[in-house]
């Protein structure tokens, strides 16, 4: 692409954010002014060079052009590109003028007030989805990482549907993580409580990665003697022990709500999908912001949206993930730059343990 599309699909780009609407020529003529010697002969023709090139659409005949997910990559190339002039991670070249703008003084502050008091991991990243989500009326999201070290807590499971199961998972650290499971079999309310109790009563303090392990090594060792024991209740019913004319009540139990179990179990894929979308774009060895613009490949409903996202580090280790998902019509510089800032904060924020 030459100097001069790059300068007129810049305008377009800038222009279509402002106010929505596709850009005609005059508009970028005015936007310019003629400070460039562009023409609008010459305006025009770039135009269409730009949408032979996959740049710009026409959504109707008489319509002005609206810039395509290339165009916006293009743009966003150049604008991550001086921000990380503007970091030091490469040099200033003579021609990178434009785009080096960073966050205010006024915004630095109103993010740093906005995480007043913070001092744990969960604080932090609990605060970073709010704080992200009202700068860019858009969805903030921050990803815990998920490490060895996790202690639980606490555990519980809920029914949601046929086959599905929330399980809600408490760190000593004060994290909270959920993710629905996909069973091979029914299980009842009764089932999941005990399985809880089991999990919360034993194994409180223990790490993650060591209570699978204990609990596989326990299956083996007890296995036989849940089999004998088992024998031996069925032999005792058999027999007569639970034998008797007294009925108790039948009890009948049904789900009275199930339009809120729906939405519930809706709302819980969309939260998975969004864990599996920041896991795929975002690699937490990564320094930089990531940007990713047209995430239909993940969904063709997020076709229209853009996702900023960057890792947060304590030390040496990876905390989780920060980020935003918005409409393509979205201040990319001022979120660049906002999205940097906050990942960078867990360093000032938090100690790094022993």
């Amino acid at each position: 692409m030459s100097d001069r599309e790059r300068l007129v699909l810049t305008a377009i780009i800038e222009l279509y954010i402002a106010t929505g609407e596709p850009v005609a020529s005059q508009a970028v003529a005015r936007f310019f002014e003629n400070r460039e010697g562009l023409s609008s002969a010459t305006i025009r023709n770039v135009m269409a060079s730009l949408a032979d090139e996959g740049m710009l659409e026409q959504p109707h005949t008489s319509a002005g052009r609206v810039p395509t997910a290339a165009a916006f990559r293009c743009y966003v190339e150049q604008i991550t590109h001086s921000a990380a002039v503007a970091a030091g991670v490469i040099p200033n070249p003579p021609s990178q003028g434009g785009f080096l703008n960073s966050l205010s003084e006024e915004r630095r502050g109103q993010i740093e007030k906005s995480f007043s008091g913070v001092s744990s991991t969960h604080e932090y990243l609990e605060r970073t989805s709010q704080v992200l989500a009202l700068l860019s009326s858009g969805l903030g999201v921050a990803l815990a990482t998920a490490t060895g070290s996790q202690v639980l807590e606490h555990i519980h499971f809920s029914r949601l549907a046929t086959g599905r199961v929330l399980a809600v998972l408490v760190t000593q650290s004060g994290a909270v993580q959920d993710r629905v499971l996909l069973l091979d079999r029914e299980m009842t309310h009764v089932e999941l409580e005990t399985a809880a109790r089991y999990l919360n009563e034993n194994f409180r303090g223990w790490p993650i990665e060591r209570i699978r392990t204990e609990v596989a090594r326990r299956m083996d060792l007890e296995r036989a003697a849940y089999h004998q024991m088992l024998e031996s209740i069925e032999e005792l019913c058999r027999k007569g022990a639970l034998a008797g004319d007294q009925g108790g009540p039948e009890i009948f139990v049904d789900e009275v709500d199930r339009e809120r179990l729906r939405q519930m179990l809706i709302a819980l894929e969309a939260k998975q999908r969004l864990v599996e979308l920041l896991t795929a774009y975002v690699d937490g060895r990564q320094q930089e912001v990531r940007v990713v613009v047209g995430l239909d490949q993940s969904s063709p409903a997020m076709q229209d949206l853009v996702l900023i996202g960057a890792p947060a580090r304590l030390g040496n280790g990876s905390l989780g993930t920060v980020a935003l998902i918005a409409p393509t019509r979205i201040q990319y510089q001022q979120m660049i730059h906002a999205v940097r800032y906050i990942a960078g904060l867990s360093e000032r924020l938090l100690e790094i343990p022993d």
